[in-house]
C-alpha cells in the first residue's frame, strides 16, 4: 500500500484479506515474545544483590559479582540490577569503613586527652 491511499485501496493501513488483524507481516501466531516484554527471567542473585546492598553491603557486593557472571553465561535479565547492587554495595561499604575509622580515631583521641590521665 502506498500513502496517500489510492482510489482503489480499501482500509489503508489494515492487513489484507486472509490475515488476522495484528499479524500482517509478523509471522505465524504464537511465535516470538509479546510486545514490550523482553525474553527470559530476571536473575534471582541480581535481585538479592540489590536488596543486600542496603541490608549488608559486603553480601551485596559478592552477590552482584556472582549475578553478573551468571547473567553473562545464561543470558538472563537483571544486569542493571546486579550493577546497581554492586555500586551501592561498594558505596555503603566505603561509608561504613569511613565511619568505623572516624569512630576509632575519635575514641583514640579521647583516651589520649590530658584530662584522662
Amino acid at each position: 500500500m502506498s500513502w496517500p491511499p489510492r482510489e482503489g485501496d480499501q482500509n489503508p493501513g489494515q492487513p489484507s484479506y486472509g490475515q488476522p488483524y495484528g499479524q500482517a507481516g509478523y509471522g505465524q501466531a504464537g511465535q516470538g515474545q509479546p510486545y514490550g516484554q523482553p525474553p527470559g527471567t530476571t536473575n534471582l542473585m541480581a535481585i538479592l544483590a540489590l536488596i543486600f546492598a542496603f541490608v549488608f553491603a559486603p553480601a551485596g557486593i559478592v552477590l552482584g559479582h556472582f549475578a553478573r557472571r551468571q547473567i553473562r553465561l545464561t543470558g538472563e535479565r537483571g544486569a542493571n540490577l546486579a550493577m546497581a547492587g554492586l555500586v551501592l554495595g561498594y558505596v555503603f561499604t566505603a561509608i561504613g569503613l569511613l565511619a568505623c575509622c572516624g569512630l576509632l580515631s575519635l575514641l583514640i583521641s579521647i583516651s589520649r586527652s590530658p584530662g584522662n590521665r
